[in-house]
């Protein structure tokens, strides 16, 4: 037996879309004593071994792979996800997943990536990489590790 939506308008947002960022990972303990030994070197070679696969076209894909994981091999907590949540007009909260954002056309992030985004996403990983070291900073290194796809490619998550 079918269900079907009673008589009214159809289904529309009526309120602004509610960001929701998803949490995932280890707990804090284990993610400090991972960064102390592990993660502020580890995340260098890294950046390094990406930017560098970046930089040749057949080594893309695996470069920019290897930028989305920086945050989890800093701290093993994986990049920071969101869902965007809205309430339709029956009051029901319908979520979609970040990954449904419109992205710009492929042609444009090549000829970004080829002019600004190579030498950008070094300096951005560079910076950021410098700020986890200064320990206090590591909440605004990770934040830049997060934001390098885009800088790279103007991936929009």
């Amino acid at each position: 037996m079918s269900q079907s939506l009673p008589p009214g308008p159809p289904l529309t947002a009526v309120s602004p879309p509610t960001v929701v960022e998803i949490k995932t990972g280890p707990n804090i303990l284990i993610r400090a004593i991972w960064f102390i030994f592990i993660g502020w070197w580890l995340s260098g070679v890294v950046a390094g071994i990406a930017w560098l696969a970046m930089i040749t076209i057949i080594g893309l894909p695996l470069g920019i792979y290897l930028v989305n994981r920086l945050p989890t091999v800093i701290s093993l907590r994986p990049r920071t996800s969101y869902a965007y949540a809205f309430t339709d007009a029956y009051g029901a909260v319908h979520t979609s997943p970040a990954g449904s954002i419109d992205q710009p056309p492929w042609w444009v992030r090549f000829i970004w990536f080829i002019f600004i985004g190579s030498w950008a996403s070094f300096a951005t990983m560079l910076v950021a990489w410098i700020l986890i070291l200064l320990v206090i900073t590591i909440p605004l290194g990770l934040a830049l590790f997060n934001r390098v796809p885009f800088v790279a490619s103007l991936y929009r998550y």
